[in-house]
């Protein structure tokens, strides 16, 4: 008799997990699944260095597509501005996983338009002054933040130098279950970690941006083509002075 109530409540679980696809976890959203993708089975290892290459020459200027695909991925298009508050401090502050930029080069003048996102460093400035723990770095390269660690101290944010981490100031309504969010925590870019870790091979921003400016992939395997695109195209990374050796390199700057 046993044996028959487990093996009916593994059909039910499995049952139960084809079917999330369509479960409403709060008006509007779904639970996300991917569908074709599975489950990581295998720990995660250095063997592996996920990262971006961005070709800053095909990014259009004015345009945010990377932006919207990010936002649309994680859940921060659900994030609504607070009822009274200012429309440029809420501009100024609301959470964002990447935000466009521009830089000049001193010496020639050339502006470049470019994402900026967590460059997700070898050896991350937030890492080392985070009191808790939150914030760490997968062997994989990935940098990300543990939200049940995350006291909001927000030291992480004071110690990033590329200013690509995000506080929620509010509480939260609606949010995916990829992207569980609360008030006083912080967050960033995890490279769509929920992908890496359901077989997935791009990234949100990967797939929205119709230039074709962002190539994501394996640092570490000489074959990948963003190993190989580094070494036949110049790239350089942000803040190369403070030898963080970021996952995200930038051609054209």
């Amino acid at each position: 008799m046993s044996d028959k109530i487990d093996q009916n409540r593994r059909n039910f679980v499995s049952t139960a997990g084809k079917a999330a696809a369509a479960t409403v976890v709060a008006p509007g959203v779904l639970l996300h699944t991917l569908a074709s993708a599975e489950p990581r089975a295998e720990a995660v290892t250095s063997k592996v260095r996920y990262g971006l290459l961005i070709d800053t020459t095909k990014c259009a200027d004015g345009c945010s597509d990377c932006v919207s695909g990010c936002e649309k991925e994680n859940g921060l298009d659900l994030i609504k501005k607070p009822e009274g508050a200012d429309d440029y401090e809420w501009e100024r502050q609301r959470p964002r996983w990447i935000r466009t930029v521009k830089v000049k080069d001193r010496l020639t003048g050339h502006v470049s338009q470019l994402p900026m996102m967590c460059q997700h460093c070898e050896y991350p400035p937030c890492q080392d002054v985070c009191p808790t723990g939150a914030s760490f770095r997968r062997a994989d390269g990935i940098v990300m933040v543990d939200r049940h660690l995350c006291i909001g101290c927000r030291y992480c944010m004071m110690a990033c130098p590329y200013k690509a981490r995000s506080f929620i100031h509010e509480e939260i309504e609606q949010k995916p279950t990829i992207a569980p969010r609360g008030k006083g925590c912080v967050e960033s870019c995890n490279l769509c970690v929920h992908r890496r870790d359901n077989g997935g091979t791009t990234t949100a921003c990967q797939d929205a941006c119709k230039h074709g400016a962002i190539l994501f992939g394996d640092l570490n395997d000489p074959n990948s083509e963003i190993a190989q695109a580094m070494r036949e195209h110049n790239n350089t990374q942000l803040r190369a002075d403070l030898k963080l050796n970021t996952g995200v390199r930038y051609r054209g700057i």
